[in-house]
Order: C-alpha cells, then structure tokens, then sequence
C-alpha cells in the first residue's frame, strides 16, 4: 500500500489496535466467540440441548488458563464477555474483542445474509470496555441484492464504531453455493481463491480497520505450497487495511503452516480457535487443564513466536494522525 493511500487512525480506534496486539503490531487473539459450533462440537446430536451453563462453564475454563498467552481474546456478549469480566477470568492487561453477530443466517442459504443480535450494539460493547468489535458476514462479492444489503449493514456498523472511536475487526466468510460444491467440487473449490481476495478488496474499501481473513486457498483440493504463496501474496496486495488470519475448522499443524505463509506475505498475525482447542471440547472435565497446559499451550506460543518473527505490523497501514495541545477540543 503506498503512505498516499493510507487513511489516519484516530486515537481511540489506535488504542483499541495496540491493546490487542503485541508491541511489534501482531495480533495473537485467542477466539472464543463460538456459540452454535460449539454446541455441535460438545453435542453433535442433539445440539439444542446443551445448556448455556456449559458453555459458560467451558469459555472460562479456556481463558482463565489461556488468557495471559494471548495478546487479545474474541467472546461473544451471551456467554462469554461480561462472564469473563465478573469472575475474572479475563485479565485487565489483556484486550477483547466482542462478537456483533446473532448466530446463523437469514434467508435462501445459496445467498446468506448476516443479522445482528438483538439487543446488542457497538455503544453497549464500548460501555463494557472492549478493544474492538467483531462482525462476521457470510459474503459473495456477486451475490446481487444480498451483496448489496451486507455492504448497507457493514457501513453501518463502521459508521457506529467510528462514532464511538472503537476498532473493526471485520471477519468475511466466503461461501460456495450447493450447486457449484454439487456439480464441480473441484472447480468450486478453485473459485474460493478469487472469491476471498475480491471479497477483501470490496469490503477493506468501505472502511474498516482489520480483515479477519480465511486462507484463500483450501488445502484440501490444492496442497501446492508454491500456490499457498501466490495466493496470499495476491490476497495481501487486495487487502487496504491489516488483515489477520483465522483458522476455521483446520488441524492445528496445517494453520501453523498457513500462518507461517499468510505472515510472511503480510498478515499481521492470527485469530485461533478450534484448530487450537478442539480436543479440550471432547476431554472428560477432569482430563481438560492436562490438555490445555501440555497442548493447547505449547501451540499457542508456537503460533505466536511465528507470527511475532514473521508478522506485519497492523500500524504500517495507517497514517500516523497528527496530535497538538488542543485536539481534545474537536474530538
């Protein structure tokens, strides 16, 4: 990106940024925001049935013995965020970041539109002292009207964040229709590619301040490494703003290889959820704190020292905002 094209990052949203990332400009954020997942992956046949409690039960567990690893931790408002506060599981030194989303979507599922959640706003999560704000979109660049109602909605919730001068994370999730997985897997597969990159380029220009970004290529139809380069090289010439990764439903050694590609093309780090804890989910409680201290641990610093040794800082996206004695006055 050339300094010309770089917008300036007010004070709020900078704070927001550096309390979330470490002091290079990496992000090494711990996602715990998993709701109906999570509920899959406790229960698969009867999801429905897990109550809220465990839930609760299982997000503290996880950040009071991995919070301090991270530079920043993604909760959702229902079963996480304000939980995490009360019972102090959440550390003050660490940041958090807040899920926007209700969970699934609304409508035809080859055009999906994204809804907010009730009763939950960008001002209720500044009020709760979050880092920033996280809104996940199920996107396709050609979806026609669909596309052009997630664009109004995600314009709308940059125009609150900046009301309140608290950072984006923006997380697009591309998606392909049942009829392309259905009559060309492959061919499908291969579309992922230009749908993420086009995807980042749309929705960086409406404004926000970091893309949470899925690999662009999917691994398990295209296992050339030469090609997992090119793409994120692509990816990160689209992207106007710091773009970080996310692991999705990966092992845990593939988004280590994938971070490890995705930073040193220009990601600013990783947001880690399943591919880091899946096995914590499916341990008896009592075999749960062996497994997080003796796996879930030593991956998260693994992840974070590549992503610390390789990573861009998110700050050389922006232009540094001019500050003199009486800037209080107009903000």
């Amino acid at each position: 990106m050339a300094a010309d094209d770089r917008r300036t990052l007010s004070p709020g949203k900078m704070r927001g940024l550096a309390a979330a990332s470490t002091r290079g400009g990496v992000f090494c954020i711990l996602a715990l925001d998993h709701r109906d997942s999570l509920r899959v992956m406790i229960d698969p046949k009867t999801p429905a049935a897990v109550p809220a409690r465990t839930l609760t039960d299982l997000k503290l567990e996880l950040l009071g013995e991995l919070a301090t690893e991270a530079t920043a931790v993604m909760v959702d408002p229902e079963y996480g965020a304000a939980q995490a506060i009360v019972t102090r599981s959440l550390p003050g030194s660490v940041g958090f970041l807040v899920a926007l989303e209700a969970q699934g979507y609304l409508g035809d599922p080859n055009a999906r539109q994204t809804s907010l959640l009730d009763g939950w706003s960008v001002e209720k999560a500044n009020r709760l002292g979050a880092s920033g704000i996280k809104l996940l979109v199920l996107y396709r660049p050609d979806a026609g009207e669909i596309t052009e109602v997630q664009d109004r909605m995600i314009s709308a919730v940059i125009s609150d964040c900046a009301r309140f001068d608290v950072p984006l994370f923006l997380e697009p999730l591309a998606y392909l229709r049942e009829s392309e997985r259905a009559s060309d897997p492959a061919g499908a597969a291969a579309r992922r590619r230009s749908i993420v990159v086009e995807t980042v380029h749309r929705l960086g220009a409406l404004g926000p301040d970091v893309l949470k970004v899925q690999f662009p290529l999917d691994a398990r139809h295209e296992p050339d490494r030469a090609a997992w380069v090119d793409a994120c090289a692509e990816l990160d010439e689209a992207a106007p703003v710091p773009w970080a990764l996310l692991s999705g439903g990966d092992p845990y050694e593939l988004f280590l290889e994938q971070v490890s590609i995705a930073c040193s093309a220009g990601a600013s780090g990783f947001m880690v959820g399943r591919a880091l804890w899946r096995e914590v989910i499916a341990a008896r409680p009592e075999d749960r704190s062996p497994i997080i201290e003796h796996t879930v641990r030593p991956r998260f610093r693994e992840l974070a020292r590549v992503a610390g040794d390789q990573g861009r800082d998110w700050a050389m996206s922006f232009e540094p905002a001019t500050i003199d004695e009486s800037w209080y006055l107009t903000y």
